[in-house]
C-alpha cells in the first residue's frame, strides 16, 4: 500500500473510533468532527502525494487529534486551573475553547465545566442557571451521560448549599437514574442518605 492510501486508511480508522467512542457515551456522531479529520486526512494524503514527502501516520493521528480535540483540550487546561483556584485563568481558558468553533457537544461541556468552576467560586445563582442551561440545551445537541450525570449532580450540590432541599433530592435521584454505575451516583445516593440521617 502507497504511503498516501496508508494515511488515508489511518484517518478513516481514526474517525472510526473516535466517531465510535462518541456513541458510546451517547454523544451523537458530530458532522463537525467528521467533515474536519476528513479535510485533514486529504490535505495530508494529497500533500504526501504531491511532494512525494514521507508523512508518518503517527504524525497525522497527532495532527488530528489536536485538531478535532482542541475544544476539549482547553476546557482540560482550564480545569486544571480550576482545581488550583485560579478562576479568571480558567475563566479564560474556557472563553477561548468557545472561540474555537465547538461543536453541539463540545458547547455543552464547556457549559458544563464553567458551571462547575462557578459552584468552586461559591457563585450558586450562575452556576445552576448554567447548569439549568445545559439541562434545556441537552434536547438540542447531544450531551454524554457522563457529563449529564456531572451536571445533575453539581445542580444537587448547589441547590442543596442553597437549603433548596426538594431541587437537591430531584437532581440527586436524576444522577442515580442516569448513570447508576457511575462515582457522580455514589456520591448522589451519599448524599441523599446523609439527608435522610
Amino acid at each position: 500500500m502507497s504511503l498516501p492510501g496508508l494515511l488515508l486508511l489511518t484517518g478513516f480508522c481514526y474517525i472510526l473510533i473516535i466517531g465510535g467512542m462518541s456513541l458510546l457515551r451517547r454523544e451523537g456522531l458530530s458532522g463537525q468532527f467528521a467533515v474536519e479529520a476528513i479535510i485533514i486526512t486529504a490535505l495530508v494524503s494529497g500533500l504526501t502525494y504531491l511532494t512525494n514527502s514521507p508523512t508518518h501516520p503517527v504524525l497525522l493521528l497527532v495532527l488530528l487529534y489536536l485538531i478535532t480535540m482542541r475544544v476539549r483540550l482547553m476546557v482540560d487546561v482550564g480545569n486544571y486551573f480550576a482545581v488550583k483556584g485560579k478562576f479568571g485563568i480558567a475563566e479564560r481558558w474556557y472563553q477561548i475553547a468557545h472561540r474555537l468553533l465547538p461543536d453541539r457537544t463540545s458547547r455543552l461541556i464547556i457549559l458544563v465545566n464553567q458551571g462547575a468552576c462557578l459552584l468552586q467560586q461559591g457563585k450558586l445563582d450562575q452556576a445552576i442557571q448554567t447548569f439549568l442551561d445545559v439541562l434545556q440545551k441537552k434536547r438540542e445537541g447531544h450531551l454524554g451521560v457522563k457529563y449529564e450525570a456531572a451536571t445533575h449532580y453539581n445542580l444537587g450540590i448547589a441547590y442543596r448549599r442553597k437549603a433548596m432541599d426538594t431541587q437537591a433530592t430531584l437532581e440527586f435521584n436524576a444522577v442515580i437514574d442516569t448513570w447508576p454505575a457511575s462515582e457522580y451516583a455514589r456520591r448522589a445516593a451519599k448524599a441523599l442518605s446523609q439527608k435522610r440521617q
